[in-house]
């Protein structure tokens, strides 16, 4: 199954790989070797607390490494929807009830991040914009209730 990310996206989770294979990975080794160093292992909280840190490092880089595998990248400038709302576009929004605007990406699920306004393509605003174009009203179950949004513009940047 391939999972979608964005140019973007897929650079951050490089990075990341990088950063662990060739900082954590190392810090870790260090840690483990010095808890040794100490002597008796089997009441050594240090070595315990290295060696979980080092279990979490290699998972991380397996996932992150089976992520960038299958991982199908999308360049968002690249994009030719003809005004669609689809993966990896930003669209403007309205909300009708209050007269807010709001700009969202859609995003895949590891790059969600509210604060940086990138939805995923599951949560269900995304789900109710796709497809969708400007000018069209999309009703949302948010948790408070139906919302309604009106598109003022997609772009893809």
């Amino acid at each position: 199954m391939n999972t979608p990310l964005t140019k973007f996206g897929a650079e951050k989770l490089k990075e990341e790989l990088h950063q662990l294979k060739t900082k954590e990975r190392r810090n870790v080794i260090d840690a483990i070797a010095e808890a040794r160093s100490h002597g008796d292992l089997s009441e050594n909280a240090e070595y315990d607390a290295a060696k979980e840190r080092q279990a979490f490092v290699e998972g991380r880089i397996a996932e992150l490494e089976q992520k960038l595998s299958t991982a199908q990248v999308i360049d968002p400038s690249t994009l030719d929807a003809e005004g669609r709302v689809v993966f990896a576009s930003t669209v403007d929004l309205e909300d009708l009830d209050n007269g807010q605007k709001v700009t969202y990406q859609i995003v895949g699920i590891d790059e969600a991040d509210l604060k940086e306004n990138k939805v995923s393509v599951t949560s269900p605003i995304a789900r109710a914009l796709i497809g969708k174009y400007a000018g069209d009203v999309v009703e949302v179950q948010a948790p408070s209730g139906p919302r309604e949004y009106e598109i003022l513009e997609v772009r893809y940047v």
